[in-house]
């Protein structure tokens, strides 16, 4: 399992990945879920994915070969001119990949499924992001649903959903997304440290350096340990309850 999410800001997008894989309860490693690619003063496209770990690494390993040699391979989603198109791409390259690695039918195929969060800009158009499923087919964001996550999401969303606000800040964005991560990681033994995280701003075309978040990051600490104990003081300034 893991947990990723993208989020949709006035100001731009913001990604960020755990990177625990786990093959049992004593088989944990690191393993990266954000990729991104980009052309400088054109298009910038990040893809996080979720689920069987060999359907995920086929699949960016398909985009990206595919994207280095663009005479030869048409198209490619290094020119294709909008990110609509490159979400079909995408969920086309998808499902290939997981109908090869499933020979005896859908039955077997649903064993190598996996969910993937498309997004970025092309120059002319406005940054965006998809949720692209197994089958191929995506939904694109709204101002009604202006995040998704992939993954364990349940821990995660109810404080996404309490607290987004499109004219937040990068800063606040962050630090929401961390509380969203920490709640998870919590609940979670298969969703864990270190963090990926990506900030793209609108029309920059260009990438934000990538830090990663490991368990000792101060910064992480220091919100996990702020948003625990200002959810206890919460807590004991509301109304007891009084049964009649």
């Amino acid at each position: 399992m893991t947990y990723c999410v993208g989020l949709r800001l006035n100001q731009g997008i913001v990604f960020m990945s755990d990177t625990r894989t786990n093959a049992g309860v004593d088989n944990f490693s690191v393993t990266r879920k954000m990729f991104t690619w980009s052309v400088p003063d054109e298009r910038v496209i990040t893809v996080m994915t979720a689920g069987n770990l060999a359907t995920t690494q086929a699949l960016i390993s398909l985009l990206d070969e595919r994207s280095k040699i663009v005479s030869e391979r048409n198209p490619t989603i290094m020119e294709l001119p909008t990110m609509f198109q490159i979400a079909r791409i995408v969920g086309e390259t998808l499902r290939e990949v997981i109908e090869q690695s499933g020979p005896d039918g859908q039955e077997a195929a649903s064993k190598f499924k996996a969910t993937v969060i498309l997004g970025g800009q092309i120059k002319g158009g406005k940054p965006t992001i998809f949720l692209i499923y197994p089958e191929g087919n995506f939904i694109e964001v709204t101002d009604d649903n202006p995040f998704f996550q992939i993954g364990e999401t349940k821990y995660g969303k109810p404080i996404l959903v309490r607290a987004y606000d499109p004219e937040m800040s990068f800063e606040d964005a962050i630090k929401l997304l961390l509380v969203s991560f920490d709640s998870t990681i919590k609940a979670n033994l298969s969703v864990g440290l270190p963090l990926d995280l990506q900030t793209y701003a609108a029309d920059s075309f260009e990438v934000s350096d990538k830090p990663r978040i490991e368990a000792d990051d101060v910064y992480y600490q220091t919100v996990s340990s702020s948003w625990g104990e200002a959810l206890r003081n919460a807590l004991t300034q509301m109304p007891s309850y009084k049964a009649d």
